[in-house]
This record gives C-alpha cells, structure tokens and sequence, in this order.
C-alpha cells in the first residue's frame, strides 16, 4: 500500500509546497502502481492548472463545509456522539501497536492520517484496515461524484482496492454541539482530549476492535 502515502498528499490543503510536489508525486504513484497514476491524471492535471487560491476555496468548499464530504471518518458513522470518542481511541491505538506516534492537532481518523499509517504498513496489514474502513471512504465517493468533484477518483481507487465490498452508510447520529465541544474541543493546554494519553482507559487494556462498519450491519451481527 506504498501508493497510499500519495493519496494522502493529494487529500491534504493545497498548499504551494504541495503544487510544487505534484511532479514527483505523480512519479511515485506511476511507480508504485502505474494503473493508479493514470486514473489519477484528472486530478493531478486539475491541481497543476487551477489557480492555487482558487484550489483552497474549492477544497474548503468541499471538505470543510460539505459534512457529506468530510475527511474524518467516525463523522460518517457516529457524527459527534460520544461514541466517536471511544472509537478514536481504539483507532489511536492500533497506530501506536504498529509504531506510529501522532504529532500535531490532527485527529486519528483523519483520512490522510489513515492513508499516510497505510502506506508504512505491510499488504497483509494494511488490507483488512482498509477493508474495515471501506464503507465510509466509498460513501464519500459515491458524494463527491455526484457533485463532480475532481477527488471522486482517488476515493474510488481506495474502495476498487479493498479486499470487501463497500457497504451503504446510514445517517450518522444528529450532531449535539454542546457534546460534541466537550468531547472533542482542545483543553486549556489547547491539545485535543483524544490525542492525551491520559484520555479514557483503553489504551491501558491493550488495542481494540476498530469498528469502521455501518451501524445497520453492526446491529445485524448482534
């Protein structure tokens, strides 16, 4: 899953560092997986052409403002509920059984997060977490193509890829503002609770099962 430290760069905010990299990053991904650089070239080609202040105004538009668009996964299945937080948690600490230590304000199930652990894991690793994370990454697809997005098809590659079909989300949990705060806001220190080791207990009793499934197959299993 090499190919997958690229589909991280492309998913990040433009910024002039990333145009100037599209290059070679296109070479790496045509090296890694050459039937991906060409189902890529649309992309690519958009993020060379396009304006850079327009570029931001369009990720913005799509990724931060659209929440049927968002690159956090657990958003897509628990919305802001409090489960999103143990599910965090579980997912933090598969990075950090595989060696992974997060710097930086980013959550866990931040898809370019996600893509950057795939990609320094081995195919036998890496395969069942993209198989468990399927469902919300082709869900998102699936919206970015109807909107047209030139991002529908790194999304796309992702589901092709995955060793399970890719099951239909329902609607996450309405958002609860003043819970979702008081879950996820930064403390007084301005570090977000899910990134302290001292959040929760979970991580003292050893890795979880990560649950990135939809609730409706969830509860079919019970």
């Amino acid at each position: 899953m090499k190919a997958c430290r690229v589909l991280s760069k492309l998913l990040l905010y433009p910024e002039p560092e990333l145009i100037e990299a599209l290059p070679e990053l296109r070479q790496a991904l045509g090296q890694h997986n050459p039937a991906w650089g060409v189902r890529l070239a649309g992309l690519f080609g958009h993020l060379a052409d396009t304006p850079l202040i327009a570029l931001q105004q369009e990720y913005v538009a799509t990724f931060d403002r659209n929440p049927s668009h968002s690159l956090h996964l657990f958003e897509h299945i628990h919305g802001e509920s409090r489960d999103r937080g143990q599910a965090m948690v579980d997912l933090l600490a598969e990075y950090r059984k595989h060696g992974l230590d997060m710097v930086g304000n980013d959550l866990p199930d931040y898809v370019p997060l996600f893509l950057e652990f795939l990609s320094q894991l081995d195919e036998a690793d890496a395969m069942p977490l993209l198989g468990d994370a399927v469902h919300v990454l082709a869900h998102v697809g699936r919206k970015l193509a109807a909107n047209g997005s030139a991002y529908a098809p790194l999304f796309e590659l992702l589901e092709q890829a995955s060793p399970v079909a890719a099951e239909t989300l329902s609607e996450p949990p309405v958002r609860d503002m003043d819970e979702a705060m008081e879950t996820f806001g930064p403390g007084a220190d301005g570090v977000e609770p899910l990134l302290n080791t001292s959040f929760g207990t979970s991580l003292a009793a050893g890795p979880q099962t990560i649950k990135f499934y939809p609730r409706a197959a969830q509860a079919a299993a019970v």
